[in-house]
């Protein structure tokens, strides 16, 4: 079972001046997950070595079982640290494709070309395909065989307007998850703010905010049989 790790390479929140990148607890808790399961785990970014930890994750108040088990791991540090340039990752050979979240995924891994074409040959292969929270922006581009939006008519979830709202992001961010996948022809659904919701389609699997990581990686782990 070989999962491929797809993790965000930008750091700027906006124009704010404030720093974004992945969500510490996205990646964390999929990350034991899949490796408990005894995956063999690829990590790979836009830039490869180091992506941008979102600083906000990092705070005491984020912390789970997870991410305190990553604190403490330093090969899990040192693999994340060293992450495939995103451009040399060929789909052959991976069972899943995983996209942890935060806000950076909104500006890169969204228009990112080697993103959509691991994610349409994972699609058209009939294999798994998983984002959590704002990493469903990979779907802004994504196509189908037949040249419609990949998520067309599919059951989708995301991090949601109202959870953006809260956050106060809602003028910060490029465009809005929730808004995006219905406007792709996605079948948006949501739970409660702040609490784990799950979707699987077929191989497509999209959590809805952080609380939803682990849920969602065992739902992948499900697929994978």
């Amino acid at each position: 079972m070989n999962i491929l790790m797809v993790l965000t390479s930008h750091d700027q929140l906006g124009d704010t001046g404030h720093k974004t990148g992945f969500w510490l607890e996205e990646f964390a808790a999929p990350y034991y997950a899949f490796k408990d399961a005894g995956a063999r785990i690829v990590l790979a970014s836009p830039k490869g070595g180091q992506p941008p930890l979102d600083p906000k994750s990092d705070d005491p108040d984020a912390q789970t079982d997870a991410t305190r088990r990553f604190k403490d791991d330093g090969a899990a540090q040192q693999e994340l640290a060293n992450t495939e340039v995103l451009a040399n990752v060929a789909a052959d050979g991976f069972d899943a494709i995983f996209f942890p979240g935060g806000h950076g995924p909104l500006w890169d891994l969204a228009e990112d070309g080697d993103s959509r074409r691991l994610i349409e040959t994972f699609a058209q292969a009939d294999r798994v395909v998983g984002a959590v929270c704002h990493a469903p922006a990979i779907f802004r581009h994504t196509r189908s065989g037949d040249g419609a939006p990949l998520v067309r008519g599919k059951r989708v979830t995301g991090f949601s307007n109202s959870e953006e709202d809260a956050v106060g992001l809602t003028e910060v961010v490029p465009f809005l998850v929730e808004d995006m996948l219905q406007e792709n022809g996605g079948q948006y659904e949501k739970g409660d703010d702040w609490s784990s919701f799950v979707l699987v389609d077929g191989k497509l699997v999209t959590g809805q905010n952080p609380a939803s990581s682990e849920e969602a990686a065992k739902a992948v782990l499900k697929l994978l049989g």
